[in-house]
């Protein structure tokens, strides 16, 4: 039964059948009152139910005459983070997602999914893995499974928790296997499609091939990735700051092990720092963009993400960082991989 199907009730069906189905998900959950087309028309829940009967209603009534006619609901794709965090503050559990017409085509359950970012999500899934051979000589990196299931269903189970539900894969090598395991996503309840490169476009430019995004912003991530990033607080700060793009970056720190000492054009010692530390920033590989930066990647070309910072970089565009102070390992070696066996044992992604 899919999540709609589960909270939803027919204006024609009788007060025992909707008790039957509160019973059934959780006397305190909440149904939907439709009609034959799916529009919203209420919302009712065990106390409505309850306090109908105190008013004298009984089961030959309509449900109608228990429902709230008001429900909270959200729009479909014109939703905004605050009003998401106003309704997880007033403990609002289920909410419907509707579309222009007033019809539910979704379920917003704050205990699977905590938020609904507004943005399409490419993951890159096209490299050979050369260095993981020979693993990798059958089967795809993306798909070395790590615990219990492949690398990149981890990152497409994260995306999926934030309210992502259009996904692409960018697949080459081996990429059969990949549309084979996940098909359209439809066992997830996510949309994903894919894209295939006849020649190598690099770490980007294959962006281009996908037909059509649904929304402004897109997350672009490399699928061989183990990491428990918060996207809702990655995707806040890209929103708030106004940025035209936005890289997770993970530190690196080189402690030297003498004293330093830092002198001037005419070598006079201006200070002396005893074995410091020097902490540097380095590419995650996790990215969002604006859309309409994709204008700016050259078709049919080789072309890097780090190429497109580049340029974003000589328009003096906004290009900003966000440290990424969670768990993020980058496998591409067996030492990654083993240490992401041991990892996963240990962490929650």
């Amino acid at each position: 039964m899919s999540i709609v199907n589960k909270h939803i009730v027919y204006r024609e069906q009788t007060v025992r059948e909707a008790l039957i189905k509160l019973d059934n998900i959780a006397p305190s959950s909440i149904l939907f009152v439709v009609d034959d087309d799916n529009t919203l028309l209420g919302s009712l829940t065990d106390g409505d139910l309850r306090r109908g009967f105190i008013r004298g209603l009984g089961f030959e009534n309509s449900l109608l005459e228990f429902t709230q006619s008001k429900p909270v609901y959200i729009r479909e794709n014109e939703y905004d983070l605050r009003k998401l965090e106003e309704f997880k503050r007033d403990l609002l559990k289920i909410i419907p997602i509707v579309n222009n017409k007033h019809q539910i085509v979704d379920i917003l359950d704050f205990s699977l999914r905590t938020t609904l970012i507004p943005a399409d999500a490419v993951l890159m899934a096209g490299g050979e893995g050369k260095r993981l051979r020979p693993l990798t000589d059958n089967t795809p990196k993306p798909l070395l499974r790590v615990g219990d299931k492949p690398i990149i269903e981890y990152n497409i189970d994260r995306l999926k928790q934030v309210g992502i539900q259009n996904i692409n894969l960018s697949i080459n090598y081996l990429g059969d296997q990949l549309v084979s395991y996940f098909g359209d996503g439809s066992d997830k309840n996510l949309n994903i499609k894919y894209v295939k490169e006849s020649k190598p476009l690099g770490t980007i430019g294959s962006i281009l091939l996908v037909e059509n995004f649904m929304h402004e912003d897109i997350i672009v991530m490399n699928s061989d990735l183990l990491t428990n990033i918060d996207f809702n607080d990655f995707f806040k700060t890209y929103k708030e700051s106004k940025a035209d793009m936005i890289v997770a970056a993970t530190s690196y720190n080189v402690d030297v092990p003498y004293a330093v000492l830092e002198v001037n054009e005419k070598n006079c010692v201006k200070s002396l720092k005893e074995k410091p530390r020097y902490t540097y920033y380095s590419n995650a590989g996790i990215y969002i963009l604006k859309k309409n930066l994709l204008s700016m990647i050259p078709n049919d070309t080789f072309f890097d993400i780090t190429d497109l910072m580049d340029r974003l970089i000589e328009m003096n565009l906004s290009l900003i960082t966000y440290p990424l102070n969670g768990y993020w390992l980058d496998i591409g070696k067996h030492e990654d991989f083993r240490k992401a066996q041991e990892d996963i044992r240990h962490i929650k992604l």
